[in-house]
């Protein structure tokens, strides 16, 4: 068995940015519309009007100034309200794998490394753009990596599950590094006609090189001291677009086709299982709770993460703690909390504890306890 080290992060931002003032005057715009167009129907109680949003009730709820995506002009506008990415032909790279990419080269780059020195691609992220074929081994085709790839889904929880997967490759000896990506694009399965969630995610890319200790250069290394996850099902958030859709002669309704929760269930839900789970992988690592110098949590909610800290440290956590990032890219699904780890690791001094967290869709919990080298 090797000991297994994360020795480079990456992230790729996409060029465009909304801030909750856009957003609400686009969804407002169509509030308005709708309810002019139905305003007979409305009247007689036969159709209840919209309620329109605002940038105060968006910070308040999610702890969100503003998000990156990779089409802004489609998003914003009210006839459309969904972003507009032209399908590429078969011979060119995906917009997935582009990302990635973008990603990985920065990942490789801190990490000392060059695609000759990776056997295997794993991409985890919520939503795939096909089902075939992976989107990983396209990315290897593109990184020129030798070796196998292979695509994972666990909602938000897909890059801390995909790093457990890595980890348990380098150990074994089946690889001497992995390259695990998550490409995101959220705002493709949003609904941004919907009040409760038209503000929730945004765009963004990861990429975490996972490789045996012996074998690592870089100075951005953090040993892997163990990895914990969990899974209990819960139709609280839920997206039911498949390739299955077209099969069914009546289908159920249009609206869970897309991202759809419900948002007070899952906080009351997930908040203590996250709290609970992180605590007792510590403890089964002999880890005070009063140890860890540095949360790197998943990036949805920011009163979900002041909950889950609270709960662990017994306080408020200060801001270097449990560093947020959110505010500019809100929710990314599994990329949140590798951003956090990407942006918010440098400053540690060796020896440092960390704990990479995840929780989603599932529901979904992944830990990973890290050591500064």
């Amino acid at each position: 068995m090797h000991n297994v080290v994360i020795s480079g992060t990456g992230l790729y931002t996409p060029p465009f940015s909304i801030s909750n003032d856009e957003l609400v005057e686009s969804f407002n715009t169509y509030v308005r519309h709708f309810n002019d167009q139905h305003a007979e129907a409305i009247a007689k109680g036969e159709m209840e009007a919209l309620s329109e949003s605002s940038s105060a009730f968006i910070e308040k709820a999610s702890g969100i100034k503003s998000r990156f995506v990779v089409n802004k002009e489609g998003i914003l506008d009210p006839q459309r309200m969904t972003p507009r990415i032209p399908e590429r032909s078969n011979e060119d790279w995906g917009i997935l794998c582009e990302m990635a990419v973008h990603a990985a080269k920065q990942a490789l780059e801190r990490a000392g490394r060059t695609p000759a020195d990776i056997d295997g691609v794993i991409v985890a992220c919520s939503n795939l753009q096909r089902a075939y074929p992976a989107v990983a081994i396209e990315v290897q085709a593109a990184l020129g990596i030798q070796g196998f790839g292979f695509d994972m889904n666990v909602a938000c929880s897909s890059a801390t599950f995909g790093i457990q997967a890595a980890v348990n490759s380098v150990q074994l000896g089946q690889a001497r590094a992995i390259l695990m990506v998550n490409p995101e694009i959220c705002t493709g399965h949003l609904n941004f006609r919907d009040r409760d969630s038209h503000f929730i995610f945004g765009d963004a890319a990861t990429a975490v090189i996972v490789e045996r200790a012996d074998q690592a250069t870089s100075k951005h290394q953090f040993d892997v001291v163990s990895t914990k996850l969990l899974t209990q099902f819960s139709n609280n958030i839920r997206n039911n677009f498949g390739f299955l859709n077209r099969a069914a002669e009546e289908g159920i309704g249009q609206r869970d086709k897309l991202f759809v929760q419900e948002g007070r269930k899952v906080f009351k839900d997930v908040c203590p299982m996250v709290a609970e789970l992180i605590g007792e992988h510590l403890a089964q690592n002999d880890i005070p709770v009063g140890d860890v110098k540095r949360f790197w949590l998943h990036q949805a909610n920011l009163n979900m993460n002041l909950l889950i800290t609270r709960k662990l440290l017994g306080r408020d956590a200060e801001p270097h703690e449990a560093p947020v990032i959110l505010d500019t890219y809100a929710n990314t699904s599994s990329a949140g909390s590798v951003i956090a780890l990407h942006k918010y690791q440098d400053d540690l001094p060796a020896g440092s504890i960390g704990v990479l967290s995840s929780f989603g869709a599932g529901y979904s919990i992944g830990s990973v306890i890290l050591r500064k080298r």
